[in-house]
This record gives structure tokens, sequence and C-alpha cells, in this order.
């Protein structure tokens, strides 16, 4: 979440207009991400969240995003749910972009999860997993390999202001990738982005997922890497296995994985690290100054990057022996 684009309180008025959601009493912008501009509004009615999606999203994929929310939810997932306008459509528009309203789901975000949230975490992502079954729209994930070669190309020449040898390192990795990554894995409807401030709890349980902006169609077993990157790390970028372990044992409690799967998983958690420097490398290097948005350092997931290359074996994630199917 972030806010690219400022609004007066007379244009979020006329927004609100056309809902049935109540008068507004209060708004916000929230500053944390990097993808869409995002507030707080608090109406006589109920919280909401709202959403304007900037040029970075493709608003054909719209209707993906917001459709799938409610799949999930209808299907038991917790999650916020789009707010239909008085005339039944889903997606408006306000100062020049379009826009959503969103149902505000209560909770927070963890700044210090320990290994029983990886374990719900894992849960709760083989839970929309299995919940994304049979959604219609279907919708390519951009950022996988066939996108970081493009997205490395604009920042390249610059890499080595961030780190030197940067440059060197990263063409390296990146061919490797492209070489070995995998073609047949199961595959289906995967969140993409399933860090800590995108899952709330309350009173200490999971009570919802968030932000399903980067959601796609890629492989299940990829989505499950990109958490343990963004949830089993410690501040010294040491990999937590106690974590890493319990995410797994939760993922595998409602979805095993698959053999190849398991064997995969070392080459799937440097190609998510790998999508992820590369868009934090971009916006580290592209962001304007004075936007409203927290820039993220890219360097962090470098050294994630850096501890995957090193991993011989799936088990050095917490994978007992014997597990995939």
């Amino acid at each position: 979440m972030a806010v690219y684009t400022d609004i007066t309180e007379d244009e979020l008025k006329a927004f609100l207009a056309e809902y049935d959601a109540g008068n507004l009493m209060s708004y916000k912008g929230i500053a944390e991400g990097v993808e869409n501009s995002n507030f707080l509004l608090h109406t006589d009615k109920a919280p909401y969240i709202l959403t304007l999606y900037e040029k970075r999203v493709d608003r054909n994929d719209l209707p993906f995003f917001l459709g799938l929310m409610q799949h999930l939810a209808d299907r038991g997932l917790s999650c916020p749910l789009p707010v239909a306008r008085k005339d039944g459509a889903q997606l408006g528009e306000l100062a020049g972009r379009p826009a959503a309203l969103i149902s505000f789901l209560e909770g927070m975000w963890l700044r210090k999860p320990e290994a029983r949230h990886c374990r719900d975490v894992g849960e709760a992502l083989a839970r929309m997993h299995l919940a994304g079954e049979g959604f219609a729209l279907k919708r390519r994930n951009a950022l996988s390999v066939s996108g970081w070669r493009p997205l490395w190309d604009r920042s390249e020449d610059r890499a080595d202001e961030v780190e030197t040898g940067l440059k060197a390192e990263i063409a390296t990795e990146l061919a490797h990738l492209e070489a070995h990554w995998p073609q047949d894995l199961p595959a289906g409807v995967i969140h993409a982005d399933l860090f800590p401030d995108n899952v709330f709890f309350l009173d200490d349980k999971l009570s919802g997922l968030i932000d399903f902006y980067f959601a796609c169609n890629d492989f299940l077993a990829y989505d499950l890497s990109i958490c343990l990157n963004a949830w089993c790390f410690e501040k010294d970028w040491s990999y937590n296995i106690t974590k890493g372990m319990a995410m797994i044992e939760g993922y595998q409690s409602v979805r095993p994985l698959s053999a190849a799967e398991t064997q995969a998983l070392p080459l799937l958690c440097r190609g998510s690290a790998m999508r992820f420097f590369l868009t934090r490398l971009y916006d580290w290097l592209m962001t304007p100054p004075g936007a409203m948005v927290t820039k993220k350092d890219p360097l962090e997931y470098l050294r994630k990057l850096r501890f995957h290359q090193a991993v011989v074996s799936p088990a050095e994630y917490g994978l007992m022996a014997g597990e995939g199917a």
C-alpha cells in the first residue's frame, strides 16, 4: 500500500455518493507498500479501504483481482471484499484513476512473527490455494522468470550504484534461473505477495489475508517459497529453520507437496528472492523524490538469494526426510 495520488475531500464525497456506504467522517493515506494509492476511510456506517489503481496496474487485470476476492470469500477464506456501487459495479473512478472501495478486515500484522504464526500462515496459504480452484479468470504472472530480464534491463546499468559488482552477479544468477526453471509443477491461483503486512492477526489468531493485487496463476510451491523468504529470515539475514519447518508443516497439513515440488523448492526460493530483489532494485533507483511511499532495501533480498544459492538439500528449509508425495 502507498499514496501516489492525492485526493480532496470533495472528490471523495462525490465518489462515495455512488455507494450505499454512509457519510464520510475521516480519511487518511496509508504509506506502506509500493503499488497503489490506499486510504483508510471511516463513514458513519463502517471503516473501508479505498484503493486507487496506479499506472503500473493494468486496468484489464482488475476484474481478476476483485473477482478473486469474492471467489475466495465464497469458499470460506477470510479476506476483504469489494463493495458494490449502487449500479452494481465493483469499480469506479477517482482523481483520474480506477478506484474500488474494499471492506475493512479487522486485525493487525505482526512485527515479530514466531514459529506458531508461520505455521498458521502456511496453513492459510494452502487453504487459499485450494479455495482458488475453479476460479474462471486467469492472469499470467508477469513477474515470474520470463519477466525478470525485462525488469533487470531497466536497472542493470545502475546496479553497481547499490553494490559494487552487482551487475555481473545478477546477470550470472539470472541466466542460471532461466536455464533451470521448472516447467511442470502443480499450478493454480497464487497470492504472490504474502508478506507479514498482508496477513492480519486478531487476539493472536490469523484473521485473514489481504492485498491480492499481485495474485496470478503460477506454481503453487512458488507461492510457498515467497512466504519462506518473507517470514523465515531474521534481521541478521539468517534463515530460521524452526520457522521454516513450522510454515511447511502448516502448509502440508492442508495440501501435501509433491516430490517434484519438494525437489524444486531451493530453486523456487532462489527465484522468488530474485523477483523481489529486482522489483525493489527498480523502485529503489526509480521512485521519484517526495513520493509518499516506503522504499524497501533491495540488498535484503540479495542476501536471501545468496543464502539459497548455497542450499544443497530441501531439508535445509525444514522439510523432514521423506516428505513430498
